[in-house]
C-alpha cells in the first residue's frame, strides 16, 4: 500500500475511532461526576436509549434536529429523577435500580418504536449535518476524515474540558468531591449533600440524553430498537478503567472507540479476524477495567453509600 493511501486509511480510522467514541465520551463525562460525588447510575445505558429515541422522535414532528435535541434532553430528565430519587432519597441499591430502568427503557423504546415507526422500520429522521471548521478541514490527508464532524463532537470535548476545569478548580467541584469522600464535611459546611448528589444525577442524565441524541440524530439518522448496544455500560467501564480521572477515562472512551472502529477498518484492509471477536473487544476491554486488571483502582470513598445525617 502506498504512502498516501496509508494516510488516507490512517485518517479514516482516527476519524471513526473520535465519532464513535463521542457518545460514551458524553456518558462516562456525566458518570464521573455522579460518581465523584457518591452515586453510581447504572441506568447511564437506559438515558442513552431514551434520549436517542426521544430525540429522533422530536426531530421527526418538528423537522428540526435542534428541537430534537432539546426534546431528548428533556426526555432524560424524569429518568434521571427516577433515579436520584430511588437511589438518594429512598437509599434503594443503586446497581438494581439502574438495571431496573434500564429494562424499563428497553421496553418503553421498544413498544413506543413499534408503536410510531412500525416493525423493522429504518425511516430516515432528519438530522445534523457534518461540519467543515475552516482551515482544519483542509488539511492535506488528515483534514477532511478527521476533522469533518458533527458539532456535537466538538460540543462534547468542550464539555469535558469544561468538566474538567470545574472539578479541579472550583468550588462546586470540590463540593463534587467530598460529596462522594467525605459528605460529612460538605453537611457541616452547610451545603446539603442530598441536592448536591441530586444535581450529579441530573447532569449524567443531560449528557446520557446529548450521548443518545448522538447516536440518533447525529450520526446514523435514524432509531433502532436498543441502538445504543451496551454503550451506556462502556461508559461506566471507561469511569473506572480512567480510575475517576477526566482525562484518563477520555483516553478509556478513546480505546473503546478504536477497539469499535477495527470492526470495520481490518475487514477494508484485507486482514481475516474472526468477526464476534472485534465485536466483542470492547467489551472484553471494559472486562479488563471492571476487574481491576488495568491498574489499581482508588473510587470515592462513599460510592453507593447512602448518606444519613
Amino acid at each position: 500500500m502506498s504512502d498516501p493511501a496509508s494516510g488516507a486509511m490512517l485518517a479514516v480510522f482516527a476519524g471513526s475511532t473520535l465519532r464513535l467514541a463521542i457518545p460514551l465520551v458524553l456518558g462516562a463525562t456525566g458518570e464521573l461526576v455522579s460518581e465523584r460525588a457518591g452515586v453510581l447510575n447504572m441506568s447511564v445505558e437506559g438515558m442513552m436509549l431514551t434520549g436517542a429515541f426521544a430525540g429522533a422522535v422530536g426531530a421527526v414532528a418538528t423537522g428540526s434536529p435542534a428541537l430534537g435535541l432539546a426534546i431528548g434532553v428533556l426526555a432524560v430528565l424524569p429518568v434521571a429523577l427516577l433515579q436520584a430519587f430511588l437511589s438518594i432519597t429512598l437509599r434503594a441499591n443503586q446497581v438494581v435500580t439502574g438495571i431496573g430502568i434500564n429494562i424499563l427503557a428497553l421496553g418503553a423504546t421498544t413498544l413506543a418504536y413499534r408503536e410510531i415507526f412500525g416493525g423493522r422500520s429504518r425511516a430516515q429522521v432528519p438530522g445534523f449535518d457534518k461540519w467543515h471548521p475552516p482551515l482544519l478541514s483542509d488539511i492535506p490527508v488528515f483534514g477532511e476524515a478527521f476533522f469533518t464532524q458533527v458539532w456535537l463532537v466538538y460540543l462534547a470535548l468542550v464539555l469535558v474540558a469544561v468538566v474538567a476545569w470545574t472539578l479541579r478548580h472550583t468550588a462546586l467541584g470540590l463540593a463534587v468531591h467530598s460529596a462522594g469522600s467525605e459528605p460529612k464535611a460538605v453537611d457541616k459546611s452547610g451545603l446539603s449533600v442530598t441536592a448536591v448528589r441530586y444535581g450529579a444525577v441530573l447532569f449524567t442524565g443531560v449528557m446520557s440524553a446529548i450521548g443518545g441524541c448522538f447516536l440518533s440524530i447525529g450520526d446514523i439518522h435514524t432509531f433502532t430498537e436498543g441502538m445504543t448496544s451496551g454503550a451506556g455500560y462502556l461508559a461506566i467501564a471507561a469511569v473506572i478503567f480512567g480510575n475517576w480521572k477526566v482525562g484518563r477515562m477520555l483516553v478509556a472512551c478513546l480505546l473503546f472507540g478504536a477497539a469499535t472502529a477495527l470492526q470495520f477498518q481490518l475487514p477494508a484492509l484485507g486482514i481475516q479476524v474472526p468477526n464476534a471477536l472485534l465485536i466483542t473487544l470492547p467489551y472484553l476491554m471494559a472486562l479488563l477495567a471492571v476487574g481491576g486488571l488495568v491498574g489499581r483502582q482508588s473510587a470515592p470513598s462513599y460510592l453507593t453509600q447512602p448518606y444519613i445525617r
